[in-house]
C-alpha cells in the first residue's frame, strides 16, 4: 500500500523566477490524517489593512505571512506548498514593491514540527508578487504532514496536508470537500470553515470561480456588498488581479481551510472574466479595456502565483491526478480552447467545428477514462454536462433564472456557456464512454450556483428508457447568487415552486435546489460514490450555521443516482 521512501538529497522544483533548496529525509514513523483606475490607486485599498497587521516600523518591519499557508495536487510523494511572504509595508500584492526575501519551508510527520523529514528555502521576488511555491518530493503516500514557513524572525502558521495514496494502492475509502463560486461582496465564507472544522478531508476541491472580476457593487449581492473587495474597479491588468487574489486570501475561513488540506483546484470564466471563451469574453471590451490576449495573460499568471495548482501543461489547469486503485481523477479547462458562446436557434451549438474542451484535450480526456483502471473515474468539471431544458416557468422567475444562466431574456431553453452549447463534443465524449464500456464517471461540478444530483443521459428525449453514461453531482455557491437572491425572495421560495418544472423537464435531474449556498462533501468506496449537500444558515453572516440538506450516490456499475436519507 505504500512505496519506498525516497531519501537523501532531493531538488525541489519552485515557482516561475524563485529558486528552492531542499532536503529530505525518511520519516522515522507515520501519523494516523476579479472604470479602469491606476494599479497604483487600486493598491492603496489594500495598504493601509496589510500594513496595520505589521509589526510597528517601517523598513525594518519584520516579514509577514498575511495570506496563509496552503497546500495542493497531492500525489503520492509529494505535494505543493505555498505561501505569500509580505517582507515590507509597502510590499503589497500587485505593488511590484519589496525586497528579494528569503523563505524558509519545512515539513514534518507531527503538528509539533519535532519529527522533519524536509527542509529547503525559496527566494521570494517581486516578480511574482512575493508568492512561493515548494514543490516537495520525497514523502510516503496517503501520509499527513505538518509544514510551516519562516522569513527572517517571523514564522507562519502550520499547516496540515496529505499526499495521495500510491497509484498501486488497496484502498477503501476518500473523502473530498467540493465548493465552487465564492463572491467576496455577497458574504462570508462560512462553507470554507465548515469545511475546515471537519478535520476529516484527504483532499478539497475548487471547481472554479474561486475569484470574480467584477468592480465593486457590479455582481450580485441583493443590493447589499456585505465587505468590499479590492481593487474597487473591475480587474483589468496584472496588479489588478495580484490585488484581488490578495483580498481573498485574507479571508480567515479560506485561510483556515487551505491550513487543513491540500486543494485542487481548476479555473473557470471569473477568474479571468465573465463567460470567457479562446479569443475574448463577455465582460471584456477590446481597447476600451486593453486586448484580450493581455489581460487573459495577466490574469492566468496571478493565478498561478496565488495558488498551490501545479500546471502539467503549461497555461492551463487541465490535469490528472491519481489516487490508489479508487480514484482517477481528471481535470478540466473549459476556457482556454473553446470556441465563442452562440445564441440559440443559429443551429450552431451542434456545428462539429465548434469546440468547448479544444481537441487535445479531449482526446486527453477519452482516452485517460478508457485506459484507466481505478474503481471511479471522476471530472473536476467547470460546467454543467448534462443537458438542462427550462420547462414551463411563470414568467416571473423565467427571466431571473435566463440572468442566472447567461441565458437569452427570451427564456429559451438552454444554456449555450455549459456543455449544452457544444453539443458535438458531449455527444463525441459520451459515445466514447459507451463503445469502450467505460463505467463509474461521475462528474464533479461548479458553475451554476444551485445543487443538482443528475444521471448523464446519451439521450435525453428518450431518458429514462435510454441508457445513462455517467452520473454528475453538481455543488452549489459558497456566497454568489441563486435564485431567490435574484428575485430577493426568502430562501426556498422559488426552489419550491421551480424545482419541480426543471425536474418535470429533465427526467434525467433528481434533484435541484435554486435557493441555498453550501458545499458539498463526496465519499467514496469500491461500492459507491456518494455526495452529501451541506448548506449555510445566511451568506451574510460571519457565524453562518451549517446543515446537511440532501444526499445522493451512485453505486458501483449503475451509472444512475438514487437519493441516500442520511449523510456518511
Amino acid at each position: 500500500m505504500t512505496s519506498r521512501h525516497r531519501s537523501s538529497e532531493t531538488t525541489v522544483p519552485s515557482s516561475a523566477s524563485s529558486a528552492a533548496r531542499a532536503t529530505t529525509r525518511t520519516p522515522s514513523r507515520t501519523p494516523s490524517r476579479r472604470t479602469v483606475v491606476k494599479a497604483a490607486a487600486a493598491g492603496a485599498a489594500l495598504a493601509a489593512p496589510l500594513a496595520a497587521a505589521l509589526p510597528a516600523g517601517a523598513a525594518g518591519a519584520a516579514p509577514a505571512f498575511l495570506h496563509g499557508v496552503a497546500s495542493g495536487d497531492p500525489l503520492p510523494d509529494g505535494v505543493l506548498l505555498w505561501t505569500r511572504v509580505t517582507p515590507t509595508p509597502e510590499a503589497i500584492p500587485g505593488s511590484g514593491a519589496g525586497p528579494d526575501t528569503e523563505v524558509s519551508w519545512v515539513v514534518a510527520t507531527d503538528k509539533a514540527l519535532t519529527d522533519i523529514v524536509a527542509k529547503g528555502s525559496v527566494t521570494a521576488t517581486a516578480a511574482s508578487d512575493h508568492t512561493v511555491k515548494a514543490d516537495i518530493r520525497g514523502l510516503l503516500p496517503a501520509t499527513d504532514y505538518w509544514f510551516r514557513f519562516s522569513a527572517g524572525p517571523t514564522a507562519s502558521p502550520v499547516a496540515r496536508t496529505r499526499t495521495a495514496p500510491a497509484h498501486d494502492a488497496a484502498v477503501t475509502g476518500l473523502r473530498f470537500g467540493v465548493v465552487s463560486c465564492a463572491s467576496w461582496e455577497a458574504g462570508y465564507f462560512s462553507p470554507y470553515r465548515h469545511l475546515a472544522a471537519r478535520g476529516d478531508l484527504d483532499a478539497w476541491l475548487h471547481l472554479g470561480d474561486y475569484i470574480y472580476e467584477y468592480g465593486t457593487g457590479e455582481y450580485g449581492t441583493r443590493d447589499t456588498v456585505v465587505r468590499p473587495h479590492a481593487p474597487a474597479h473591475e480587474i483589468l491588468t496584472l496588479a489588478d488581479y495580484r490585488i484581488r487574489h490578495g483580498r481573498y486570501k485574507t479571508d480567515p475561513d479560506l485561510q483556515a481551510l487551505h491550513a487543513t488540506a491540500p486543494v485542487v483546484a481548476i479555473w473557470d470564466d471569473h477568474e479571468i472574466a465573465n463567460d470567457t471563451w479562446s479569443g475574448g469574453a463577455e465582460n471584456h471590451t477590446e481597447g476600451a479595456e486593453g486586448t484580450w490576449a493581455a489581460r487573459q495573460t495577466a490574469a492566468k499568471r496571478a493565478y498561478f502565483e496565488w495558488m498551490p495548482v501545479r500546471p502539467a501543461i503549461a497555461g492551463t489547469t487541465y490535469r490528472r491526478l491519481r489516487f490508489g486503485k479508487l480514484v482517477d481523477l481528471s481535470l478540466l479547462d473549459l476556457r482556454s480552447f473553446r470556441s465563442q458562446q452562440v445564441a440559440l436557434g443559429s443551429g450552431e451549438v451542434d456545428d462539429p467545428g465548434r469546440t468547448l474542451t479544444g481537441r487535445a484535450q479531449l482526446d486527453w480526456l477519452k482516452a485517460g477514462l478508457k485506459a484507466s483502471d481505478a474503481t471511479w473515474r471522476l471530472v473536476g468539471n467547470p460546467v454543467m454536462i448534462s443537458p438542462f431544458a427550462i420547462g414551463a416557468l411563470p414568467a416571473s422567475l423565467l427571466g431571473p433564472l435566463a440572468e442566472l444562466l447567461g441565458l437569452p431574456k427570451e427564456g429559451l431553453a438552454l444554456n449555450t456557456d455549459q456543455w449544452d452549447g457544444y453539443t458535438d463534443d458531449r455527444r463525441e465524449l459520451l459515445a466514447h464512454l459507451r463503445a469502450n464500456a467505460v463505467r463509474n464517471t461521475v462528474f464533479l461540478t461548479g458553475d451554476i450556483h444551485m445543487a443538482w444530483a443528475n444521471d448523464v443521459p446519451y439521450n435525453a428525449s428518450t431518458y429514462p428508457l435510454s441508457a445513462s453514461a455517467a452520473t454528475e453531482f453538481v455543488v452549489t455557491s459558497v456566497t454568489s447568487d441563486n435564485l431567490d437572491d435574484i428575485v430577493k425572495v426568502p430562501e426556498g421560495t422559488v426552489s419550491a415552486i421551480a424545482a419541480p418544472v426543471i425536474r418535470a423537464a429533465n427526467r434525467h435531474v433528481h434533484w435541484v435546489d435554486t435557493d441555498r449556498h453550501g458545499y458539498g462533501v463526496l465519499d467514496i468506496t469500491a461500492d459507491r460514490a456518494q455526495m452529501d449537500y451541506y448548506v449555510v444558515s445566511d451568506r451574510t453572516d460571519a457565524d453562518a450555521t451549517s446543515a446537511w440538506a440532501r444526499s445522493y450516490r451512485t453505486r458501483s456499475g449503475t451509472q444512475r443516482v438514487e437519493r441516500v436519507y442520511a449523510p456518511v
